[in-house]
């Protein structure tokens, strides 16, 4: 899957090599190196000291995982679990990609922050394309929809699946939205330290039951209403009423904060 991307924003293969041992085969790769960890690890240093991230962080953080979300999706896969360790911070380039028509869609798989890691510029890279499906997937019998519901057990953190992938109905159209839901867990955990589902999980109760209610967004001085309006809408239960990250993307560049010589904030 590395091989697929080049993109400032997705993780770069530096190289690869197979072996073979027996009848097994092992596949070694090369990855690059991020020393200042991932999100989580930013967000939990953070918190230590009473902390958060400023909207100004939050708000640059977000745009670069929607525009490396935006190029996966434009091969015709998912993520499917985005999260806060998926996704590396690097130094800032200039790598617009245009997204394919929906004919060509994908999921990440496993969208969460430890799936993103923090470069020495700032820029956020995802990580761990190892749970990433077709984007667009036609579930049409009761065989298919277990099969998208057990591997989506498998692959995608609990805390961070959307609710469609706990109970997929026998006819339906699952598709990259459900990245969208992971992507509103990561921003909730930039804002508030904690990802929206971490306490349920924590605390044994249903996830799969709590993630069909709409989640109630604590008031909080740090967080404007049109940044708490965009979480709402990635965290809305019907799939079919969620925003694509086309539309995502064009919310966050209207609401980036005017910077004299096009100098990004870093963190």
């Amino acid at each position: 899957m590395h091989r697929l991307f080049h993109h400032p924003n997705i993780l770069h293969l530096v190289a690869y090599c197979l072996r073979e041992r027996g009848t097994k085969h092992e596949a070694w790769l090369l990855l690059p190196f991020f020393k200042r960890g991932t999100l989580w690890n930013e967000i939990e240093r953070l918190k230590d000291k009473g902390n958060f991230l400023t909207e100004e962080q939050i708000l640059q953080l977000l745009l670069g995982i929607c525009r490396g979300l935006e190029a996966i999706h434009a091969q015709g896969y998912a993520h499917r679990s985005v999260g806060g360790p998926c996704v590396l911070l690097g130094a800032e380039r200039k790598s617009p990609t245009k997204r394919n028509e929906r004919s060509l869609l994908s999921s990440q798989g496993d969208l969460k922050p430890t799936n993103i890691l923090l470069g020495d510029g700032g820029q956020p890279v995802l990580m761990d394309l190892g749970s990433m499906n077709q984007a667009c997937i036609h579930v049409e019998n009761s065989r298919q929809a277990l099969a998208l519901q057990d591997w989506a057990a498998q692959r995608c953190t609990i805390s961070y699946r959307a609710p469609e992938l706990f109970s997929v109905q026998s006819h339906c159209v699952i598709d990259e939205r459900t990245d969208v839901w992971s992507l509103g867990c990561v921003l909730y955990a930039m804002m508030f330290g904690e990802g929206p589902y971490d306490m349920v999980f924590q605390k044994g109760d249903s996830v799969a039951l709590a993630v069909q209610n709409q989640l109630s967004i604590p008031q909080s001085p740090r967080h404007s209403s049109a940044m708490r309006q965009l979480l709402a809408s990635m965290m809305t239960v019907d799939p079919q009423q969620r925003p694509h990250i086309p539309l995502i993307l064009s919310q966050l560049e209207a609401l980036q904060p005017p910077a004299p010589g096009q100098h990004t904030t870093q963190i």
